[in-house]
């Protein structure tokens, strides 16, 4: 699938207006580059609800979740580059963690959300890194490991940046500047430093409209003791959407879900990974990395979720059951974020796709805002 840059431009432009006019939008970005190179770049509406803001081209904004896909680069990077299987037990690089039943689980496991370890029973906060990590190291699987999967929504973050201070002695946050960040130039953070904050939108949280599918999920969501309700305050704290605009909040290393950059960077980065690992002459992965993020390792109904997902080594894939495809190809892999963000990586066209935006929608997966642009692409 080859198209010209004016080809991309005249399928998504009119698609990516509709969002404003039609779909409650209010702003946003959407980049997608194929082999390599930008193809195509929009954005419009405002970085602010009293529109006195326009959205630019370097508007960054908070992608939430879809910072678990950068997460789990930096993680795969670190095994690559340590020559460490991921069939490998994640108690060997992180001794403490194979406590109440956890000794076994292997970082395939983990990175596919199969660990069991979605909540917490101890109620501790967010911002409380060491506290966290205790209550990990204490927190007995909620499920046999490697029987099911079960979305991690808040400890997955936390489970990652671990093992990468355990096997390289720093933070994820600073490995990711350090080896990708950097090097490809990317307007992409997680911990963002003051000086950018400017040029932030403000995130807003979803609007009461219809009651949100699937319905038993939401249902459980606001339903003390359910699993998905556990698995969304655990570890507690910055629950409001509000919390996020605040710029302390903003500079804090979030991995599960504080990243903070532009569609153009998002997109470049994983055109990087759509491409064989290389972009502009750097190598970043091998072939047998590549195979781990293409690989589904976990599939089937979601334990928290409650609907067909599936995951490869940290990223999320299409799955065979569910209700519609929310990556291009079946090779496809990539990480949405909550209330619309969406990002991925297509190798089998080389094409790389990321949306943005700062008005939230209640929905569980990338909703019609930026799965209609990626119909457009591959109608």
């Amino acid at each position: 699938m080859q198209l010209k840059p004016s080809e991309f431009r005249e399928r998504l432009e009119p698609v990516f207006c509709e969002n404003f006019e039609k779909l409650g939008e209010l702003g946003g970005a959407v980049s997608v580059w194929q082999n390599g190179k930008p193809v195509v770049d929009l954005y419009g509406g405002f970085c602010d609800a009293r529109r006195e803001h326009p959205w630019a081209l370097d508007t960054i904004a908070l992608i939430w979740s879809a910072t678990k896909g950068l997460g789990s680069a930096c993680l795969l990077h670190v095994l690559q580059e340590h020559e460490i299987d991921i069939s490998r037990r994640v108690a060997e690089f992180w001794p403490e963690f194979a406590q109440a039943g956890k000794e076994k689980i292997t970082l395939a496991e983990l990175l596919s959300h199969q660990g069991g370890l979605c909540a917490l029973d101890r109620r501790v906060d967010v911002l409380n890194y060491g506290a966290v990590i205790r209550a990990l190291e204490e927190q007995a699987p909620l499920w046999p490991p490697g029987t099911a999967h079960g979305y991690h929504a808040r400890t997955f973050g936390f489970l990652l940046d671990e093992l990468v201070r355990r096997i390289v002695g720093k933070p994820l946050a600073e490995y990711w500047r350090e080896v990708f960040g950097q090097p490809l130039a990317l307007d992409l953070w997680i911990g963002l430093p003051e000086k950018e904050n400017p040029r932030a939108a403000t995130t807003y949280a979803a609007k009461a409209r219809k009651p949100p599918q699937p319905r038993k999920f939401y249902v459980d969501l606001i339903t003390p003791g359910t699993l998905a309700r556990k698995t969304f305050t655990s570890p507690y704290g910055l629950h409001a959407v509000s919390a996020m605009n605040n710029i302390s909040v903003r500079a804090e290393p979030i991995v599960s879900f504080g990243g903070i950059g532009s569609a153009t960077a998002l997109a470049k980065f994983y055109s990087m990974l759509a491409n064989g690992g290389e972009l502009d002459g750097q190598y970043f992965f091998s072939r047998e990395t590549l195979r781990w993020m293409t690989t589904t390792l976990a599939e089937g109904i979601d334990r928290v979720f409650q609907i067909p997902t599936a995951f490869s080594a940290g990223f999320m894939k299409n799955a065979r059951n569910a209700r519609r495809r929310i990556f291009g190809t079946s090779m496809a892999f990539g990480h949405p974020g909550a209330g619309g963000s969406h990002a991925f990586a297509d190798p089998e066209n080389k094409i790389s796709f990321a949306y943005v935006m700062n008005q939230m929608e209640q929905s569980l997966l990338p909703d019609d805002k930026s799965l209609r642009l990626v119909d457009a692409i591959y109608s």
